[in-house]
């Protein structure tokens, strides 16, 4: 999901695209997308873009010909207009050749040339969103990476807010607060200092300044603004980590910074597969050996060694669950975890000696069956040609009723 350095990389990506480029048309949305329309039309506009935190604004600004302003089919002047954008799950920004458009833009802005470019906002699951004549969300606070020292004291005047009741790795996403700070950011920043995950964040909170501090100088050649602690180190001492410089705030600022500092290698809206710079510099997030939770919002949350009190009691495994119990599985082999264990060599021949066995006793048994089968269907033939016919009077033959009433009436006229 795209956090806050994504987006302001994006917005510098459209702003150095479109510098003296002229957009003309209407803007065009696709027949797909629930997003509203967007009501501009302009034979000649330029597009620049701003980030804030997790939006991205893009200003549509008429260009005026010989000192008077455009008109728009209606009559009236063509007014600018901003376009804030919302990322969701996988939005970004391309800029390519009409013919060369990408197959999930749902947004488009054509420029005024032969052959046709456009700029395109791409979102292949369709969780972003873009808000004609809109404005920064009232209930975001401030960026983290460029309105630091507001977002610092938006944070420690706040302390009393229900919201930071919640784990601080919960309360790290809380965009009223937080605004910018992702899902892999929140990992890295909690690990560089040591800091569980599941810990109150009043808790690791409480007790920062909340004066104008010096902020930490960002290397992010090293990919680090912090040293590594003592993973064996006490829980006590992981909460007073916190009161050293720099503190979570801090790195809430800085690690953003080194992920723009990466010159788009992190996340190039040109190279969209190159994620080389940004895997390597990564010290926690998806990283091979760290431990990963869901959360209580059901997001996984990545660390090293203690998760907290405040961990999810049962948690769901954010891998696939295994398939049931497969047939003759031993029920103390999955109890003692034993999977599929190689049998010894004699162990080996013997059954398959066995198996040999019960595949020729099965295919023997199958042959005798059908000669059997044979045979009596063969019997039962010749007993029908040889069965010679019954008497009424030989012995265990059923004799009918009128035969028994009419021999019992002869006997008694004899009687009589």
């Amino acid at each position: 999901m795209p956090e806050g350095p994504e987006l302001h990389l994006a917005s510098r990506f459209v702003s150095r695209v479109c510098a003296g480029v002229v957009f003309s048309g209407p803007v065009e949305k696709s027949e797909v997308s629930k997003n509203s329309e967007v009501p501009f039309t302009c034979d000649a506009y330029s597009i620049t873009a701003t980030s804030r935190g997790k939006e991205v604004r893009l200003t549509l600004t008429p260009i005026e010909e010989e000192g008077e302003p455009q008109a728009v089919p209606g009559g009236k002047a063509c007014q600018p207009m901003d376009i804030v954008f919302r990322f969701g799950m996988s939005g970004f920004f391309r800029f390519t050749a009409g013919s060369e458009m990408p197959k999930h833009a749902h947004l488009r802005f054509y420029t005024n040339e032969t052959p046709r470019r456009v700029l395109s906002f791409v979102d292949v699951r369709r969780f972003g969103s873009w808000e004609p004549n809109g404005d920064w969300q009232t209930d975001r606070g401030p960026c983290v990476m460029f309105e630091y020292q507001s977002f610092r004291a938006n944070v420690l005047s706040n302390l009393s807010d229900r919201a930071f009741d919640k784990p601080i790795c919960e309360a790290m996403l809380n965009q009223k607060y937080s605004n910018g700070i992702g899902n892999y950011l929140r990992a890295e920043i909690l690990y560089r200092l040591k800091i569980p995950p599941f810990m109150k964040a009043r808790t690791v909170l409480d007790g920062l300044l909340p004066k104008k501090r010096e902020l930490p100088e960002v290397k992010p050649e090293q990919g680090q603004c912090h040293p590594h602690q003592d993973s064996e180190m006490s829980l006590s001492k992981k909460i007073k980590v916190k009161m050293e410089s720099p503190d979570i705030l801090d790195l809430c600022h800085s690690v953003p910074m080194e992920v723009i500092n990466m010159g788009g290698k992190g996340y190039d809206p040109e190279k969209p597969d190159d994620y080389s710079t940004f895997q390597a510099w990564l010290q926690c997030y998806c990283v091979p050996g760290m431990k990963s939770l869901r959360d209580h919002n059901g997001r996984t949350i990545w660390f090293q060694g203690d998760p907290g009190p405040l961990a999810p009691k049962v948690s769901k495994s954010p891998k696939s669950k295994r398939k049931g119990k497969k047939q003759g599985e031993d029920k103390t082999d999955k109890q003692q975890g034993v999977k599929g264990e190689p049998p010894a060599k004699g162990i080996k021949k013997e059954k398959e000696g066995a198996q040999n066995k019960r595949v020729k006793s099965h295919s023997e048994s199958k042959k005798t069956k059908e000669n059997k089968r044979k045979g009596s269907r063969s019997s039962e033939g010749r007993k029908k040609q040889s069965k010679p016919e019954r008497k009424d009077d030989a012995p265990g033959t059923a004799v009918p009723r009128r035969q028994r009433q009419r021999s019992m009436r002869t006997k008694s006229e004899k009687d009589s």
